[in-house]
């Protein structure tokens, strides 16, 4: 039947049920005529029905339909001038998915209909198709909003106490055979009782989920059947990702990354989405035309300036959103707030987050985009992550960022690896890092929360991989290797890739260890990837962006070497939990709360004794420790005192040499025992050498090569008011 139609009004953006009609309202400052199209069914190569949009409110074409109800499926042609060497790029011939869609029926099916120039012509993107792209473009489907949240409560778990775990949502459980075999790699599948008990068993805080916007595979990859797995090429901000969907009705797939996050919730897990603002699908000049391109190219994109036929490119992914254009910030703002809103995510991960501040070519961290989050009463208050860097000129921006933001700290990557690799004149920066990097975040007032500390992450090695080779080996992507990067500073231990050597393999997973404890006893907010605790491995791969198969997938079959380094895993996370003194507050100033002069860390040489300024400053010096001194470390919201132990952590990045290590004496605490040994590994949790009076018997603890030890002191509590002195 011929739909009715009213005027409708210009918000919200997108299409609204308001439970009697929908209202659909599209953003397009120089289109000169908007159609509606409606689409029966995902399969149908033509709309059963177009509707011009006449009412034109503030850019806004708008209108309503009251005969229209939630599962209609739709797209847009817009109508104006093609003239790409002035920006604009309108071609009615093209069906175009909606900005606001919350829901994708179809995904793009690559064919050349989907260009707005005719492929193979010899003027390129200056030319014009007519081909008609409605079999093929992305459309949305109308949803009905409504489910049943119950009690669901964000965890609002602290950020100094936060563990974050980065991990894929189809990579995390394809492969677990606790979970039905229907659900595997799905929404369902990390939502299920076998996944959730592995994460709150971990003990980690939050999960990081790799892209589930709705993503393109660039038709690149798809000629060498590969996809683009990490999801970083966005077509729809709006739209969870169908494919991670269990279900092939759109409505379902929503219902079921809900109760995702419902379930998450339960178990006190908080959901931070990886989200790419900075660019998206359509690529440069030469790719698609299926959303904001056709929609309103010059509104939408930063354009060069000299000619804007060609795009700004920050990402190396083709083209930028526009941060200038107050409606392109309005578009991302309610974008953000409708993760928050009505899909109950905990936070952000900005993904080329430099990007987003350029208003104009350099970066601004006072830009546009911070202001209008800091004010806003939604996004001010959920957590915000940045990567600090892009691809443009001054786009590293590490420290940087402002107030109420944390970042993945690269410097904290790099100096740890460079530390455990045995490189020399590591010791000093090695300290600032593990201890928060003051450096970097307080001179803005920032606090060590501010940084993400973090080994490897989905780009790059993983932990197995970055003790088991020298260089990438990347073959499979189908670049010759040529892809991803060539400074990993990594060690293969004396053999590139697999061993059968015992010796290797042991300093392998003693170095694993190592990284493992490191990163979770430094100060600031610690990231694990997915898998590293179980000694994933991806061949050598350091780029696996376009591999969804078990390369990037974990296996949970774990041998006993595996299982090994999951207890260690758990039994370091465990620690951390129960020990406030590793995710102080405040940076390490020397006072104590109230002013007074009061050590609270000191750094320490294998004697015992402090490190000096020399020791600091020599290339050979790899050996360190470093006392956390227990006692009032802070207080908490009601003014009630915290109390931490007494930690030392002791260093040892020599290959070869085993180091006597005096621990320090303490007047007012009880004996050190032994918490573990990275040489012992999962045998340390039952050594006998563990018992404090043992080690405080001895002169001198015995820290093997390549290993970190670390030991606790109990503070004595009054005994009548039970706080410490």
């Amino acid at each position: 039947m011929t739909m009715r139609t009213w005027p409708g009004r210009p918000y919200p953006l997108g299409a609204t049920w308001d439970g009697r009609g929908v209202n659909f309202a599209l953003y397009s400052e120089n289109a000169t005529k908007v159609e509606l199209c409606l689409f029966d069914a995902a399969t149908d190569k033509k709309e059963a029905e177009r509707i011009e949009l006449v009412e034109h409110t503030d850019m806004v074409w708008h209108v309503y339909l009251p005969d229209c109800r939630p599962g209609q499926l739709y797209g847009y042609r817009v109508y104006g001038p093609y003239e790409p060497q002035h920006g604009h790029r309108f071609n009615e011939h093209k069906v175009l998915l909606d900005p606001y869609a919350k829901s994708l029926a179809r995904l793009t099916n690559w064919t050349d209909a989907l260009s707005g120039y005719i492929i193979g012509d010899k003027q390129q993107d200056l030319s014009y198709s007519t081909l008609d792209s409605a079999a093929d473009a992305p459309l949305g489907c109308v949803i009905d909003e409504a489910f049943t949240w119950g009690d669901d409560r964000p965890p609002k778990t602290p950020s100094h106490n936060m563990l974050i775990y980065e991990l894929h949502v189809k990579g995390f459980t394809k492969l677990n055979e606790q979970i039905p075999e229907e659900h595997r790699g799905t929404y369902a599948g990390l939502s299920s009782e076998p996944a959730i008990r592995y994460l709150r068993e971990l003990g980690i805080t939050a999960v990081e989920l790799l892209p589930v916007h709705a993503h393109a595979h660039d038709p690149i990859l798809l000629s060498k059947k590969l996809v683009n797995y990490w999801g970083y090429n966005t077509l729809s901000f709006f739209a969870p990702e169908p494919r991670y969907g269990s279900s092939k009705n759109p409505a379902e797939v929503i219902q079921e990354f809900k109760t995702m996050v419902r379930n998450l919730h339960d178990a006190g897990i908080e959901v931070i989405l990886d989200v790419v603002y900075n660019h998206t699908a359509e690529g440069n000049q030469l790719g698609p035309t299926v959303s904001f391109r056709g929609i309103d190219n010059a509104s939408y994109y930063r354009l060069s300036p000299e000619d804007p036929r060609y795009y700004m490119d920050f990402t190396g992914c083709g083209n930028t959103l526009h941060m200038r254009n107050p409606r392109v910030l309005q578009f991302i703002m309610d974008s953000l707030r409708y993760w928050v809103i009505n899909m109950h995510v905990d936070g952000f991960r900005f993904d080329l987050a430099s990007t987003l501040a350029r208003e104009l070519h350099e970066v601004d961290k006072l830009g546009a985009f911070f202001d209008i989050i800091h004010q806003d009463p939604v996004l001010s208050q959920v957590k915000l992550i940045a990567e600090p860097w892009d691809l443009g000129e001054g786009g590293y921006q590490v420290g940087n960022f402002p107030v109420g933001w944390s970042e993945w700290n690269g410097r904290y990557r790099d100096t740890v690896r460079r530390f455990w690799k045995g490189d020399g004149g590591m010791a000093s920066e090695f300290a600032t890092r593990i201890s928060g990097s003051s450096d970097l975040y307080e001179w803005s007032g920032r606090r060590p929360h501010a940084s993400v500390n973090f080994i490897t992450c989905h780009d790059g090695f993983t932990l197995a991989d970055l003790v088991s080779y020298d260089q990438k080996h990347n073959e499979a992507n189908g670049e010759e290797n040529r892809d991803g990067s060539n400074n990993n500073d990594s060690w293969n231990c004396g053999a590139e890739g697999p061993t059968d050597n015992p010796q290797i393999i042991e300093l392998r997973e003693k170095k694993k260890r190592a990284f493992l404890a490191t990163l979770i006893f430094s100060q600031g907010i610690p990231m694990l990837l997915a898998g590293d605790e179980i000694g994933h491995s991806q061949g050598g791969n350091n780029n696996a962006y376009c591999q969804d198969n078990e390369i990037t997938w974990l296996n949970w079959k774990f041998d006993e070497r595996e299982k090994s380094l999951l207890d260690f895993v758990r039994r370091l996370i465990s620690i951390y939990g129960e020990e406030p003194t590793l995710h102080r507050r405040r940076f390490f100033h020397g006072k104590s709360l109230h002013g007074e002069q009061s050590q609270e860390i000191a750094w320490l040489d294998p004697t015992g004794k402090e490190m000096s300024t020399e020791a600091w400053q020599a290339n050979h010096i790899r050996c360190l420790g470093v006392h956390l001194i227990g006692g009032r470390i802070d207080i908490d919201e009601y003014g009630a005192p915290i109390i931490g132990d007494h930690l030392l952590i002791l260093f040892n990045a020599d290959h070869e040499q085993e180091i006597p290590f005096a621990l320090p004496k303490l007047q007012e605490a009880g004996p050190w025992e032994r918490l573990f040994d990275t040489a012992l590994g999962a045998t340390d949790v039952d050594s006998s050498k563990q018992k404090g009076e043992d080690i405080a018997a001895a002169e001198a603890y015995k820290l093997a090569s390549c290993s970190m030890a670390v030991f606790r002191a109990t503070v004595p509590k009054d005994p009548e008011t039970n706080i410490s002195r």
